[in-house]
């Protein structure tokens, strides 16, 4: 597992997850903008998260949505501009890969419009069966 620089903190306990830190980003984000407030301290509340904390400060997230028993669901991953490149995303991939509650799922999905090849070094691969997915999407949800 990839180790953090002295400056940045791990935080898995959801009781430090900052929701007004991870609105803020989602709000400008492709995939969730415009979220509202509640709707992310919903999402969080109800999700297994990580964030990463530069003293005060949550400079980023992640957020797994799971039944525990077979199924996982990655969402809302980022990592504030300024500090990218440091390999934080990857640190949060590696703890929530660990994560007790994670072991022996059938099934892993996400999302994503730009970060294939972070997700394509953690394992993960396009679904060789896309005719096979479906989804019902409202993009203009928050507008």
């Amino acid at each position: 597992m990839r180790g953090l620089h002295e400056d940045y903190e791990l935080v898995s306990d959801q009781g430090r997850i900052d929701p007004v830190a991870a609105h803020a980003y989602l709000t400008r984000s492709y995939w969730a903008e415009g979220i509202p407030l509640d709707t992310v301290k919903r999402a969080i509340t109800n999700s297994l998260c990580v964030a990463i904390f530069r003293g005060d400060e949550q400079i980023a997230f992640a957020r797994i949505i799971s039944d525990s028993a077979t199924f996982a669901y990655l969402a809302d991953v980022y990592v504030l501009e300024e500090h990218r490149d440091k390999g934080l995303s990857h640190v949060m991939l590696e703890h929530l890969d660990a994560h007790p509650k994670l072991q022996g799922l059938r099934r892993w999905m996400l999302a994503t419009q730009d970060a294939q090849s972070l997700y394509v070094s953690h394992g993960w691969s396009q679904y060789p069966f896309p005719e096979r997915m479906m989804t019902r999407n409202y993009p203009d949800i928050y507008r």
